[in-house]
This record gives C-alpha cells, structure tokens and sequence, in this order.
C-alpha cells in the first residue's frame, strides 16, 4: 500500500498561501483567460467523463462571469506551472448533501450585490437565474464516488473547494459577537468588522484503525446508519485533551469493548464531508470479546483474510468506496486488491 498516493490525497497544485492577502488576487485571476474555475454545488462537484474515469469540468472565468457578480463566491485554490485555479460556489454550493438551505441566507456569491437599488437587485436576479442554467447544464457529482478516478491535481482542488464551500456555509457570523462576517484573503479568512476578529477554515480530525489480534484476524464494524452489510473499520472524532492514539484506544473500547495495545500511525487524507481529517492507524487488540454499544455500531465481526476476500466476493459484505482511506486500511492487511466497488 502507497500511503503518498491516496485517492484524496493526490494533490499536485501549489496552494500559493502567501498569495492570498493580495485584495486584487482573486480579481486578477478571473481576468485571465488562463484560469481554470471548479463549480461547486450543495457538495459536489462539476464534472466531466475522460478516457481514465472522471475530471474536473473546468471553466474559463469569462464562462460564468455574470452568474457571480460579487467576489465573494469565488474562492482562490492555487496555482500550478500552467495557471491559477479559483472555485465558484454556486446558490447553495456549500450545504451538506441532503440538506436543505436557509432561505434567510443569501448564496455567498451573492452577498454584498444585491443591494436596495434596482440595478443591483436586476443584476441579482439575472446572477441567479444565471446559476441555476449552470446547474442544470452540468454533471454534478460527489467525490467520495469520483475521487479515486480523478487525476491527482482534480482530486486536491476537489477536496479544497468542497472543504472551503462547506466552512463558508457554516461560519457567516463572528462567533464572539455574532456580526455577520466578510470574507477576505480570497476565500480563507472571514473577518469580522465590529471586533476585528479573524475566522480561519476549520478542519476536524477523526481517526480511523484497523484493528487486528492475535491470530491477525481483521475487526469491522457495521454502523448504525449503513445500508445492510456495509462493514467498514471503526472510527471516531478525536476529542478535545486527547492525543491520537487515545482517541483510537478510547473509540474502539466505546464502540465494540474491545482493548487495543499498540498502535502506529499509517497515513492521512482530508474527507471534507464536511469537515473530517481522517488520520488511519493500525492497532493491536489485546482483547477479542465484541460487545457492539448498539447505538453506533450494531455489529461486530473478526474477519480472516479468507472469510472477507469469500464474503465481499458474495456480495455477502459491502466494503468501503475506494475513494475512503477505510479501503486503503483494509486492502493493506489483506494484501491484495479486494473485490467491490
């Protein structure tokens, strides 16, 4: 397993950070032919099929210059050799699948342009209208099922843009004094204007093990919210005074009551749905008793290398997409490439 090559983890674009505190940046960039703009949509992506699976459907800023009359739904994700790469979130691009929008909340895009004269409010209107031909004439997809197919540099603006919409969506208001806030460092900052205070993208680290014991057996889970027999390896939020491998000894206990001794890191990949780090490790039980809590995980199961390769290959367990770092974990102690989706 090639922990520097993860299916979100690919990516190749300088994210060019010093740039971000020049106030014409993003102006700058969506003046050039040249730069490539990501559309994000409610959490997913603008894509396109290629001969290798799937890619960004990358627009030129003069494509969609008048569905974003404000800077503020353009977010700067960085530059390579060839270009600059901005994101363009669109009416609702940064609510969580299945969520829907507050109609009290302008589109971030939006914010700042619909004014109370009636030019601003026409130019509003036709931005929406605008945005909503954006929306109808793409293909919309998620990265967890894309991700994997993606080329490299695809996959890392992917993640960014999806990771920046959703912190946008969520972090409109100074969380000190509740002044609505402004964005600012082209996308990476939301400063408020009443206290000064400064808001920065928030990422939230979970960790995800495969545990083995003794006889190398390989403990899944079967959570609560899956579609019957999706098993996967356990995870968990890591909490606030806790040291990763705590958190991996602490969730497994809390989980399925299962010990777990050592524990060494293997690698990372950002999974912005909406937030998650995900940081895997393997563990070592000391105990083998499951004991499902029944309220996360409701089923337990200690697995042979045999008995998964059988049972995935029945179709009789459903292992994590490709795209997640669990497939990574578990195709690692098998030693092999494991049959699903």
């Amino acid at each position: 397993m090639d922990w520097t090559d993860l299916p979100l983890a690919r990516a190749t674009v300088d994210r060019a950070a010093e740039r971000r505190a020049d106030p014409e940046l993003v102006a700058g960039l969506r003046a050039l032919d040249s730069t490539g703009v990501v559309l994000v949509h409610r959490g997913l992506v603008a894509t396109v099929a290629d001969a290798d699976g799937s890619a960004l459907d990358l627009l030129a800023p003069a494509d969609v210059a008048d569905a974003a009359p404000s800077a503020d739904g353009w977010l700067f994700l960085g530059a390579d050799d060839a270009r600059g790469y901005l994101a363009l979130v669109l009416a609702d691009a940064d609510a969580d699948a299945g969520t829907e929008a507050d109609p009290s909340v302008p589109p971030a895009d939006l914010e700042g342009f619909a004014g109370g004269d009636g030019a601003g409010r026409a130019a509003a209107e036709r931005a929406a209208a605008l945005q909503g031909e954006l929306v109808a004439g793409r293909q919309w997809s998620h990265l967890r099922q894309v991700g994997a197919a993606m080329p490299g540099r695809d996959a890392g603006l992917g993640v960014t843009a999806v990771a920046l919409a959703a912190w946008h969506r969520t972090h409109r208001c100074c969380p000190r004094c509740g002044t609505p806030t402004v964005v600012a460092h082209a996308g990476w900052v939301r400063h408020c204007p009443t206290d000064g205070t400064d808001q920065y993208p928030r990422t939230d680290p979970a960790v995800i093990m495969a545990i083995v014991d003794a006889d190398d057996r390989l403990l899944l889970g079967h959570a609560a919210h899956w579609p019957e027999r999706r098993f996967s390896t356990l995870a968990g939020y890591v909490e606030p005074g806790e040291s990763l491998e705590q958190a991996v000894r602490r969730e497994v206990d809390e989980e399925v009551g299962v010990t777990v001794g050592e524990v060494a890191y293997r690698g990372s990949q950002p999974w912005p749905f909406p937030a998650s780090l995900m940081l895997a490790f393997r563990g070592t039980a000391t105990s083998t008793d499951l004991r499902p809590d029944g309220v996360e995980v409701t089923e337990a199961r200690w697995f042979t290398r045999a008995e998964l390769a059988d049972a995935a290959a029945a179709g009789d367990v459903l292992l994590p997409m490709r795209a997640s770092i669990a497939r990574a974990l578990i195709e690692e102690w098998a030693g092999t490439e494991l049959p699903g989706a």
